[in-house]
């Protein structure tokens, strides 16, 4: 049902003529248009075009004919039409007649005599309740589309192995660990996991393990009992209990706390967990999709990620190579972006000269995906006519720091300065890294290549903790 800049149709069914033209009059007023019908084979008739009926209980079933059951219409008009709102009014109202009208398809129920008023509030809301309902199953379709695989740009090998690896693995509950750069698109494939499997119209979250501060991250995950902290003045249900029947998403799990790993770990064997400040053990049941874009091994080398729930982890590792590795995704991706954005941004920007698609396939791409998406919506704002040009397309060019150069080193330098030790030259490194960060560790430690928890641990080596 499209009513877009219409106004909304609604049918008065009922055979008292003097009430019907009443009835009419006050929704006309109140911004509808109306229609009428006093007899069931008129109401049949009139439906078709109708966003929402109003009917009595009581119908002849054509005019002069003999009475006919109003409950039989609103299972008529539902067989008509599932979608469109039916509201039953009576003068013989009951519980019954109220249940046995919601049974076969009503959506509210009016009991005679009523207000015109109130009946105004009951058509609005129903009304509205439909709204809802539409724009539920519209989302729900953009959704399916987003994460169709068809929906996820990548033509070359490399991708397709990715693609052919989502759908091998959805249906199924094993616990995935996507691997790759920033930006590679790991949410994509995440959702698209989870949105093929079995537990898609079950809840799908995302926990961002840097972004939550250490202090919290327990409280957030498996949730707490009143009075289990100084402000805990009710209990809550965690990330996991939310999720419960769906997916869990930990993105960045190599900034997951040492403590945290301990409880994360008995999620995955014993699917069940404990709230902050209760003894309590409750049941839950989630798949769980880890991604990361550091090493795992290196850090359970250095002893800050355990050995076990790595392993738990990594039943089904995919890995998802950086945009510079399969440049002939970067035409068709850069085409997706440019009709995407064009149409959030209202441009008139249509098609890519090919020296500007050129320009994109050179790039190195650090930021990979994220970064191309980003380029080409600044391309889009400062384009003047219906194709982007090399000049809209805004690239950083600086030249990529080699290890040398990131070491304070220059090419054919010394590995090390003469008297200075490795240890020294790390802590240099690490305080430099903080400074630049103003102090913030998770940043910092990304500015190192580092996880959170490796960088903890090395200040704490230093005794700059």
């Amino acid at each position: 049902m499209i009513r877009a800049s219409m106004k909304p149709r609604i049918l008065v069914v009922e055979d008292e003529e003097k009430l019907r033209r009443v009835m009419a009059l006050h929704l006309e007023d109140a911004g509808y248009e109306v229609e009428t019908a006093g007899d069931v084979t008129t109401a049949l008739r009139l439906a078709d075009r109708a966003n929402l009926v109003v009917t009595d209980i009581r119908l002849p079933a054509a005019s002069g004919a003999a009475l006919a059951d109003g409950l039989d219409l609103v299972a008529a008009l539902q067989r008509q039409n599932a979608q469109l709102p039916v509201i039953v009014m009576t003068a013989y109202g009951s519980v019954e007649i109220a249940v046995e009208a919601m049974k076969r398809g009503a959506a509210d129920f009016l009991t005679k005599p009523f207000t015109l008023d109130h009946l105004v509030t009951v058509v609005r809301k129903a009304l509205e309740v439909q709204d809802l309902r539409e724009e539920n199953v519209r989302l729900r379709e953009e959704l399916g589309h987003r994460y169709k695989f068809d929906s996820i740009v990548g033509n070359s090998p490399k991708m397709q192995e990715i693609l052919a690896a989502v759908a091998r693995v959805a249906p199924t509950r094993s616990t995935v660990l996507l691997c790759g750069e920033s930006g590679v698109g790991k949410d994509m494939i995440a959702r698209a996991i989870h949105h093929h499997s079995p537990r898609a119209a079950m809840p799908f979250v995302k926990i961002n393990c840097t972004a939550i501060p250490e202090t919290l991250m327990e409280s957030e995950l498996f949730g707490y009992e009143k009075g289990a902290f100084t402000g805990a003045a009710a209990a809550r249900a965690g990330k996991f209990e939310q999720a419960d029947g769906g997916t869990v998403f930990l993105d960045e799990i190599g900034d997951v706390p040492a403590a945290i790993q301990v409880k994360l770990l008995r999620v995955l064997q014993e699917r069940e967990l404990e709230r902050l400040g209760s003894n309590k053990t409750r049941a839950v049941d989630v798949r769980v999709i880890a991604a990361t874009n550091v090493d795992l091994r290196r850090a359970l080398e250095e002893g800050n990620f355990r050995e076990d729930l790595y392993y738990r982890l990594n039943v089904f590792p995919i890995t998802i190579p950086p945009l510079r590795e399969r440049r002939e995704d970067i035409p068709p991706l850069a085409e997706y972006f440019l009709h995407k954005c064009a149409a959030e941004l209202g441009s008139a920007v249509t098609r890519i000269a090919p020296e500007a698609m050129r320009k994109l396939v050179d790039y190195e791409w650090s930021g990979n995906v994220r970064e191309l998406e980003n380029v080409i919506e600044r391309a889009l704002v400062l384009a003047t006519g219906d194709e982007l040009q090399p000049e809209d397309i805004r690239l950083d060019f600086a030249p990529r720091r080699s290890v040398a150069a990131v070491n304070g080193l220059t090419e054919g330098a010394e590995f090390l300065a003469e008297g200075v030790t490795l240890d020294e030259h790390e802590t240099t490194l690490i305080r430099e890294a903080l400074r630049r960060a103003n102090g913030n560790k998770s940043q910092a430690a990304r500015l190192l290549g580092l996880t959170r928890n490796a960088l903890r641990y090395r200040l704490s080596q230093m005794g700059l903790e």
